[in-house]
């Protein structure tokens, strides 16, 4: 955003800002906070201290660095009050929530959670923090909502490295499956209007992650790997037979002649031509992304037990078939094939803004070691991010009232 663009958006900014102001306890850090989010949004190479500080006039970055470090303010509290003004902004009865994570490449070993752990910002394994975050798609626009730093389980377990890192007692070690779902139940609690939920294979072979979901009573499309077992028909339980004097046998197995669960790509493999549907639900780039589609209803293995009856959901390449995506849906059956791969569809908005938010609000541009300054950072750059969306959404809501006024005069003097 041009310093020009943001002088003509102060009152907006102003606005939204004030939303926060009383998180900060003194005038000064008040002033700072604003000041942060607008350095943020500056046209800065990159935006580190010293920098972000010359684009507010400021000659140090000290007091930068103070509002991460030592000013007392709650980043969590700041995270819930804009998911409220997501709500008010983009709300949706049939939002969807995107989980994913996202690397962030470092030097040495000392900065929080860091360590030689696969990343996709570089495609390998590097020396990263990766954190794991939750945005909320609608056609009204896709913005974060929540974010949670990767503690590897080797960091949780090393109290030296915590306390040298200032890692709060009560952080455990969790899976990224685990974060998402944290996420996504506090969004629901506070409001947010997420029907469905995607993700990439990371979240969707979890079935924990998969069964949480569906007892909050939520749809979900989620990527699975190919070997993920299912039953194209439910197969019959057996309770064992007491033997002896012994308790009787309480946990029930699959019964002796019952068939064995195959995998997506097989069951997917024994389909007719006739199945697929192509069609273009998104568009790249380069225009309308277009595939081949089709789905079924199978049984979900948990545990090696049948689990629910579910969609199974597949996407074929139309220049490479040997291309292919597969999805498990918890979903009505009366839930058309379309809707279900738009669903699918909308993972990829979690991506943009991971580039959006790297390229116009400062996501990965911090210099921190602590875990509540990370925090603290990566929210200012969501609170930015999300503000810049929600300018960018109400110029886009003006367009096509105009565009809809004239089209409507355009008519009536043909009339």
């Amino acid at each position: 955003m041009t310093l020009k663009e943001l002088d003509y958006w102060e009152d907006s900014f102003r606005s939204f800002h004030a939303r926060f102001s009383h998180l900060f306890p003194r005038a000064q850090s008040r002033e700072q906070s604003a000041k942060y989010l607008h350095s943020l949004l500056a046209p800065v190479e990159r935006k580190n201290g010293w920098q972000m500080a010359e684009a507010i006039g400021d000659k140090r970055p000290d007091k930068m660095e103070r509002l991460l470090y030592r000013v007392n303010w709650d980043a969590d509290e700041a995270r819930d009050i804009l998911e409220q003004f997501v709500i008010e902004n983009f709300a949706d009865p049939e939002g969807i929530g995107v989980v994913d994570e996202t690397g962030f490449i470092k030097k040495g070993d000392k900065s929080v959670g860091v360590k030689r752990q696969y990343t996709g910002t570089a495609g390998k394994v590097e020396n990263s923090q990766v954190g794991t975050f939750l945005t909320y798609s609608s056609a009204k626009g896709h913005v974060f909502l929540d974010r949670r730093l990767f503690l590897p389980e080797d960091w949780a377990n090393d109290m030296v490295r915590r306390k040298g890192a200032k890692v709060p007692d009560e952080v455990v070690f969790e899976t990224k499956p685990e974060q998402a779902f944290s996420m996504l139940d506090h969004a629901w609690k506070m409001g947010v209007p997420i029907r469905w939920v995607t993700g990439d294979e990371i979240y969707g072979d979890s079935p924990k992650l998969r069964a949480a979901i569906q007892e909050s009573g939520h749809w979900y499309v989620l990527a699975v790997s190919c070997n993920t077992p299912v039953w194209t028909r439910r197969p019959l339980l057996q309770q064992p037979l007491r033997k002896g004097m012994g308790r009787p046998p309480t946990r029930v197995r699959l019964a002796k002649d019952a068939p064995h669960a195959g995998t997506v790509a097989e069951v997917v493999m024994g389909w007719s031509p006739d199945v697929w549907k192509r069609f273009s639900v998104a568009k790249g780039e380069k225009g309308p992304r277009t595939y081949d589609w089709a789905r079924v209803r199978v049984i979900e293995s948990r545990g090696k037990l049948p689990g629910p009856e579910v969609w199974l959901l597949a996407r074929r390449s139309v220049a490479k078939p040997e291309e292919m995506a597969y999805y498990l849906c918890f979903a009505p059956e009366n839930v058309p094939l379309t809707r279900l791969a738009q669903v699918a569809s909308t993972r990829y908005t979690i991506e943009q803004c991971f580039e959006e938010g790297k390229g116009e609000a400062g996501l990965d541009h911090y210099e921190v070691r602590y875990w509540h300054s990370w925090h603290r950072h990566i929210t200012l750059s969501m609170m930015a991010h999300t503000w810049l969306s929600s300018i960018r959404a109400s110029e886009e809501g003006k367009k096509r009232r105009r565009a809809g006024r004239a089209d409507s005069s355009r008519g009536e003097a043909t009339a």
